[in-house]
């Protein structure tokens, strides 16, 4: 059976309900496996064949779904980057080195063009030979230049073999990330019917849910606080909604406990993966708990000086403009710092993003975590700034409900500090700004967590 074979026989057998819904319509599995043969003809017939590097500049959409499995069936090297990545970023077709450019516009236009590739990597001449069609995805870039990272695309789609219960589905996640397509894949592979979003305002994404009565919502936490906070949520009727997984970046105790108070009967699920590893399966202590147990088939855990490494089989063939980042004995060394608890997990933070004061270890997360506890608070980052004598201080950007109460917050945050916090840990700088916070928070959030939130739907570990 071909790569993406077994898939595409099952969207063939799946005519009610519709298997992807966009912009409101629902589409077959028929009609997408319909799409693919047409699309796979296109390619072929524009001189794309086995091993061509794919820079596939599109969003979600039925004919971008298509377009993918088409890709994958050919056994392209395949390059998904969003339009507005790749206009952030256009140094990024430049490291993928495509030999094609394929543009999905308005939903249904499709455009390809032939680029003047140079050279070939030796990971992708191996992964050519090998037969295997490839996916090449991208880091963030948030401390230095953007890592290539390159998977062997049939060793990931392997886990789609086994089939899975199926929920129905808001794909919140992005499109050029490995949570966004494993969330994509995952529906089209067990029946699934899976919502595309348009947008991912908090007013759109209720909209959806309430109208395709949504029974799983992959979600930031950052989404979530700002779902909170919008209310757009009330008055609608959400009571599909089975399960929400949240990841990429610490989740604040105090949405947490917004979420079990708005959702009370909706499961909270933490979940992890990495862009250079995959999504693994998850399993939270509780609704309640940030303790997570990670892992699955194929991924062995395992923690070393507080920092956890895994080795998993469907692992990056590695990075093409970095060096490798396994051990010798072939673990990824996640740079996640974590405690156990028997066979549970609890992520304290980046090792890369400690604060070192004099020597002492201070987390950002555990002194957001108390600033957010203070109601007048709605939103805090906090990073570390250069000092003569300590080595860094703690410093926090806050941003408030309401600008008119700065005294009386500056005031109440000293004294919740020190109530909550060792002295080293306090901020010694409070700088309350009126901006939204998310984008500096996501700068030191690795991408390879913050857009693998999604593990597979249930069961759990």
């Amino acid at each position: 059976m071909s790569n993406v074979g077994f898939i595409l026989d099952r969207l063939a057998a799946q005519e009610s309900p519709p298997a992807l819904y966009w912009r409101d319509e629902g589409y077959s599995g028929s009609s997408i496996c319909l799409q693919v043969q047409r699309d796979l003809e296109y390619l072929r017939t524009h001189g794309v064949d086995a091993g061509a590097t794919v820079l596939l500049e599109a969003d979600y959409s039925a004919r971008t779904a298509a377009m993918l499995l088409a890709l994958a069936e050919l056994r392209t090297i395949l390059v998904p980057l969003l339009p507005a990545t790749l206009a952030k970023s256009p140094s990024l077709a430049d490291i993928a080195n495509a030999s094609f450019e394929i543009r999905v516009e308005s939903g249904n236009n499709v455009s390809i063009v032939r680029r003047d590739a140079e050279g070939s990597h030796p990971l992708i001449e191996s992964l050519r030979e090998s037969g295997s069609p490839g996916l090449l995805l991208f880091t963030s870039g948030s401390t230095g230049q953007p890592k290539a990272v390159l998977h062997d695309f049939g060793r990931l789609l392997a886990k789609f073999h086994k089939p899975r219960p199926a929920l129905r589905t808001l794909n919140f996640l992005l499109f050029d990330h490995w949570g966004g397509l494993n969330t994509l894949l995952h529906c089209l592979a067990n029946g699934s019917p899976v919502i595309l979003p348009e947008d991912r305002s908090a007013n759109h994404i209720c909209d959806l849910m309430e109208r395709h009565q949504v029974e799983l919502l992959p979600a930031s936490p950052t989404f979530l606080n700002m779902l909170l906070l919008s209310r757009a949520y009330e008055g609608r009727d959400l009571s599909a909604l089975r399960l929400i997984t949240y990841g990429s970046e610490p989740m604040p105790p105090t949405t947490l406990a917004g979420l079990r108070a708005a959702f009370p009967n909706v499961e909270l699920r933490q979940t992890y993966g990495l862009i250079e590893l995959g999504v693994l399966r998850a399993k939270s202590e509780s609704s309640d708990s940030l303790w997570v147990k990670v892992g699955g088939e194929g991924y062995d855990l395992r923690v070393v000086d507080g920092i956890l490494q895994i080795k998993a089989d469907s692992a990056m063939l590695g990075y093409l403009n970095a060096p490798t980042p396994f051990t010798g004995d072939g673990y990824f060394v996640t740079g996640d710092r974590v405690e156990q608890n028997g066979d549970y997990l609890r992520f304290l933070g980046r090792e890369s993003e400690l604060i070192n004061v004099g020597g002492l270890k201070v987390f950002p997360a555990e002194v957001e975590n108390v600033l957010l506890a203070n109601p007048l608070v709605e939103d805090a980052v906090v990073y570390g700034e250069r000092h003569p004598i300590t080595g860094k201080i703690v410093c926090a950007d806050i941003r408030l409900r309401d600008p008119a109460t700065e005294a009386e917050a500056r005031a109440a945050l000293r004294r919740l500090c020190a109530e909550r916090l060792e002295p080293f840990k306090r901020p010694v700088k409070l700088r309350f700004i009126q901006d939204a916070l998310h984008g500096e928070r996501l700068k030191r959030v690795r991408i390879g967590r913050q857009d693998m939130p999604l593990a597979d739907p249930p069961p759990n570990v």
